[in-house]
């Protein structure tokens, strides 16, 4: 059966919500921290936190993907959620090693070369982020299960949860509480992503009874579901995400020793979570695209022409803020920045318009791999991406001298497209064997 860009778009649209209102959660908690005491440290420090722990839950953020295209009965169901269980149970662990004093102290310090406010400032934000990993892993796993099912608005109604959680727990504690404006975002944002676990585990109950009664199906023809067949799968996927993620902390690295380095590692969050608004419709549709592709990638060419206009409309949606007076309005009056900070974020938004098209592309081309069951062209474009990352930064920061933050920015840019480039034959490739 043909999809219709409406089929298509209304599967979507609940994952799209979903990850738009996680978007919002960045500039929300942005904006409350520059109300609040010593912000230009505070936003330095939630920025470089919010990075550390998105890096250490690396390991569980592709299990959506991985439950979207291998779930279908229930010792395919067992076998990826006890593998769950235990990957978030390692990057619990690997946070709390980071929380030691003296391995954080090398960490943050000799490593990352911080300024002593925003490491202290950091530490206890980091505490709060504890529930993080594990109730990442566990509620990405059981939204994997139902977008497979079809279940999409589900998902949806779980982020209602967690971003409603999330504000809630915010504001009180930006009222009634003094403490670092970082300790309020990452407090709240752990409050929001727990009760979305829970919420989702309750949501997904019909589905996962009927899952657990279904006899194995097999219907790719590939050997039984085991666990050496998923770490198989999964591994290059994990790998992805650890090198991805870890551009963020290297840029704090890297912006750290460049120029402006208090304004760039100030600015690096709030830009980046108004590009994450719009890339978000791309990330979105990943999932989307896996469920809907077909086994044999036979709904290739609608999804193409679906993701083509999605990627021009989010793009246009970010060059709509960075080159009009809505750039100032968004800075100043809704971030809450000085305008000495927004003058230093106006040229990073304008970098970065065609990141939210990327995106959408390279959401496309993981989907064409992972339903292919091909993973490992994934990791290696995203080694392509950190690395040219790293090499441009060094020429435009501390070669060129540009500001930190516009340098980062401009190294973000154009990894993504290293990336997207060598991921185009991979993708011919797998789809000239279907």
């Amino acid at each position: 059966m043909r999809h219709s860009n409406r089929y298509i778009f209304f599967f979507w649209l609940p994952l799209a919500a979903t990850w738009a209102m996680m978007a919002l959660e960045g500039p929300f908690l942005a904006a409350l921290i520059a109300r609040l005491a010593d912000p230009k440290f505070n936003l330095a420090a939630y920025g470089v936190a919010f990075a550390l722990a998105i890096l250490i839950e690396a390991p569980v953020i592709m299990i959506m993907s991985a439950a979207t295209a291998l779930v279908e009965d229930g010792n395919s169901y067992r076998k990826l959620r006890n593998f769950t269980y235990g990957l978030s149970a390692l990057a619990t662990g690997l946070l709390l090693l980071v929380l030691v004093p003296p391995v954080y102290r090398v960490l943050t310090s000799t490593v990352m070369g911080l300024p002593s406010e925003v490491s202290e400032l950091m530490y206890g934000a980091l505490w709060f982020f504890l529930p993080w990993p594990g109730a990442i892993g566990y509620r990405r796993f059981l939204q994997g299960v139902l977008i497979r099912s079809g279940r999409t608005r589900l998902v949806a109604y779980g982020t209602v949860i967690r971003v409603l959680v999330m504000a809630i727990t915010a504001i009180v504690l930006y009222i009634a509480f003094s403490i670092p404006g970082v300790w309020v975002a990452a407090a709240a944002l752990g409050a929001g992503v727990t009760a979305e676990a829970v919420a989702a585990r309750r949501m997904a109950a019909t589905t996962i009874r009927a899952l657990l009664v279904q006899p194995e199906t097999n219907s790719t023809g590939r050997e039984p579901l085991g666990y050496r067949r998923i770490a198989h799968f999964y591994y290059p996927l994990a790998l992805t995400s650890l090198i991805g993620l870890a551009a963020h902390p290297m840029l704090a690295f890297f912006m750290s020793r460049g120029l402006a380095p208090i304004e760039s590692l100030a600015v690096f969050p709030v830009v980046h979570a108004l590009s994450f608004m719009f890339r978000a419709l791309g990330l979105s549709f990943q999932e989307a695209a896996i469920a809907l592709l077909g086994n044999d990638h036979e709904h290739i060419g609608e999804l193409g022409r679906f993701g083509l206009w999605l990627g021009l409309a989010s793009s246009a949606g970010l060059g709509a803020v960075a080159f009009t007076p809505l750039a100032g309005v968004w800075f100043e009056s809704i971030s809450g920045l000085t305008p000495e900070l927004a003058a230093f974020a106006v040229i990073p938004t304008m970098i970065l318009v065609p990141l939210p098209a990327l995106s959408v592309l390279l959401s496309f081309q993981r989907a064409v791999l992972v339903k292919g069951h091909t993973t490992r062209p994934i990791t290696v474009a995203t080694t392509i991406e950190v690395i040219g990352i790293a090499l441009l930064f060094v020429v435009l920061g501390w070669g060129v001298g540009l500001v930190g933050v516009t340098a980062a920015f401009l190294a973000f840019l154009g990894g993504r497209v290293a990336g997207n480039v060598y991921l185009i034959r991979r993708c011919a490739l797998v789809l000239g064997k279907r």
